[in-house]
């Protein structure tokens, strides 16, 4: 009898651990998407702007510059995401209007701590579109081991 209490109590406690895993994976999948929530509610006048910079050659070069120096200390060098700022590489990114994105860099997401850029020239903002556009939605390769083993 003792045995069956034991066994009821070790399931009991493994069903809520099991539980709290699940809510805890649904409350960082729901973070997730409100991560890029802000994208949306950029207006349809900002969405339907197009990259003055698309054609420029130089504008991707230019734009990852400004990328290390303003983005990468919370996007991650390689703007894979970390945990002060969300992957630029993402779907919801590379799928967004360049327009959306130009107005979040210009207004931020104060709640959010992501600063406002508006004080970058309105053409560096337009680079840093161009390279963030450039990234696609792949994971970044990793760098070659430079050690050797005999």
């Amino acid at each position: 009898m003792k045995l069956c209490r034991f066994a009821f109590i070790c399931l009991l406690l493994f069903a809520c651990v099991a539980l709290a895993q699940n809510e805890q994976k649904d409350s960082k999948q729901q973070d997730k998407k409100y991560d890029y929530i802000e994208l949306g509610k950029a207006p349809e006048k900002y969405r339907q702007k197009a990259n003055p910079m698309t054609n420029d050659p130089e504008a991707v070069t230019a734009g990852k510059l400004l990328f290390e120096e303003h983005c990468g200390e919370c996007h991650g060098d390689q703007a894979e995401g970390s945990k002060r700022a969300p992957s630029l590489r993402a779907p919801e990114v590379q799928n967004a209007a360049p327009g959306a994105i130009f107005w979040i860099l210009s207004n931020g997401i104060v709640r959010k701590r992501m600063p406002v850029w508006s004080k970058l020239p309105e053409p560096q903002r337009w680079q840093l579109v161009s390279f963030i556009k450039s990234l696609g939605t792949d994971a970044p390769t990793p760098a070659p081991s430079t050690s050797s083993k005999p």
